[in-house]
């Protein structure tokens, strides 16, 4: 076939300079001591009660900050702010997700010394804020009980790049046609090393089992990275 013209991809070179702001947001929560998570999920999911959830959870052990992205609106930066988090607000516009440059932006409008803990609420959405790597130390999506155990199969993408995955909702679950153990086995076929908890943020079922792990991730996280810097 001739070809009597240019293709640029333009992909490749959104990644590239995605890749170059991650790189530098590692390089700052290296430096500073900072374990930095990625929540993602649909809107309405229960991002932010699982949010507060983990805020309650872990401020004693932590220091805790919020980065809440929002296309408008303060009401999720209140009430993280409400639980004792540091909470810098992000509105993105029209952009559905964030991507490293946003993430770069919103870590350094922290006060220093930065929360030892920082979790960006990314916008509601399944698909977009699985393309970008924001440099996070860990991917945390929430699957909810009424989306349906059939996402994994919609939306492979989140989970397979993602490190942890809550089946929120639990309480919910005799209402609605979700088989967890078929949705276990769609996430697996993806990610088989992806770590699962059933929860329930509005019971609190399940969420000590959670907390309790992630608290532990958290903690060989930032000594890692305190080691890394020879303290």
């Amino acid at each position: 076939m001739n070809k009597d013209f240019d293709i640029i991809d333009v992909r490749a070179g959104i990644e590239a300079e995605n890749g170059r702001f991650a790189a530098l947001v590692r390089e700052l929560t290296e430096k500073e001591g900072v374990f930095l998570i990625n929540l993602m999920a649909s809107p309405g999911a229960g991002k932010t009660s699982v949010l507060c959830r983990v805020i309650d959870a872990l401020k004693d052990s932590f220091s805790i900050g919020v980065m809440e992205a929002d296309m408008d609106a303060d009401v999720d930066a209140r009430t993280a702010a409400a639980h004792g988090a540091q909470v810098v607000q992000l509105h993105t516009g029209t952009s559905c997700h964030m991507d490293a440059k946003m993430t770069l932006r919103g870590l350094e409008a922290f006060e220093k010394p930065l929360p030892e803990v920082i979790i960006l609420e990314n916008v509601g959405n399944l698909v977009c804020p699985a393309e970008f790597d924001v440099g996070a130390d860990m991917r945390l999506m929430i699957l909810s009980v009424p989306e349906g155990d059939d996402k994994p199969l919609k939306y492979p993408l989140m989970f397979t790049v993602s490190d942890w995955m809550l089946v929120n909702k639990i309480d919910t679950a005799p209402i609605f046609d979700f088989d967890i153990a078929r949705c276990e086995r769609n996430v697996r076929a993806l990610n088989p090393g992806l770590k699962i908890f059933p929860v329930s943020a509005k019971t609190g079922e399940g969420m000590e089992a959670f907390t309790c792990a992630l608290s532990g991730a958290i903690a060989a996280g930032l000594s890692s990275k305190r080691k890394g810097a020879g303290e």
